[in-house]
């Protein structure tokens, strides 16, 4: 619940590679400036980090659902859909693919975007921490931060529900990723280096037909876009 400040919670183990899953609904009404997030997470400076995070808005105006990735430290990789229902209406499953291979993240077991550890990219190199919290980012989150919360229309509530995890518990063990790469893990099986044939095609129709926002065709942002657009 957001009254003023902020509230979440994380997983008490870290892990090197796995599916991370929850399923959410978040505030509705008008919500400007609220975040609402789910997402992969280390500690401590250069962190790496795999992001899901809901913009409120306000008036009947749609919920963006922002996608990123800091890597050693370093973000401005978003990608924004406008989804094909209302998340604020019914929970809904989101998750998180992170091998060695590639990072997917699903909505309703959609894959909605891919990041391949590919020609040379950076990529998450620590253990991560699974996270969720709802939290004041009036600052940019709406309308590039033009738009303030209204405290009026507080408490804002998140919901969450049937947190599940398939994931390489790393606690204690390493500091390296190298150690949950075993392909022994399903997720990290030859099935799930690249998306199906299907997959591709869901995603691809996904992406045209929702995503509003993509850095890496964002010129004022990148005038030469990263590695990982090519």
């Amino acid at each position: 619940v957001l009254h003023e400040t902020g509230g979440g919670f994380e997983s008490k183990n870290s892990y090197g590679s796995g599916l991370f899953q929850m399923r959410i609904k978040v505030p509705g009404g008008n919500s400007g400036g609220v975040v609402t997030a789910f997402y992969l997470t280390t500690k401590g400076g250069g962190h790496d980090e795999v992001d899901f995070e809901f913009l409120g808005n306000n008036n009947g105006r749609p919920i963006t659902l922002q996608t990123n990735l800091f890597l050693n430290g370093e973000g401005n990789r978003e990608q924004r859909f406008l989804l094909w229902f209302n998340p604020t209406k019914h929970y809904h499953t989101y998750g998180i693919l992170w091998n060695p291979y590639q990072i997917v993240f699903y909505v309703d077991n959609i894959p909605i975007r891919v990041y391949k550890n590919e020609n040379g990219v950076s990529y998450p190199s620590k253990p991560m921490q699974v996270e969720a919290s709802l939290w004041n980012g009036d600052d940019w989150a709406t309308d590039g931060g033009r738009t303030k919360i209204n405290w009026s229309y507080s408490p804002f509530i998140a919901h969450f529900q049937d947190f599940a995890l398939s994931g390489c518990n790393i606690d204690g063990r390493s500091n390296n990723v190298a150690a949950c790469e075993s392909s022994n893990y399903w997720w990290n099986a030859a099935s799930n280096h690249a998306l199906s044939h299907n997959e591709q095609k869901l995603s691809e129709y996904v992406r045209k037909k929702y995503m509003n926002y993509d850095y890496c065709i964002d010129r004022s942002k990148y005038q030469t876009p990263p590695r990982e657009c090519y």
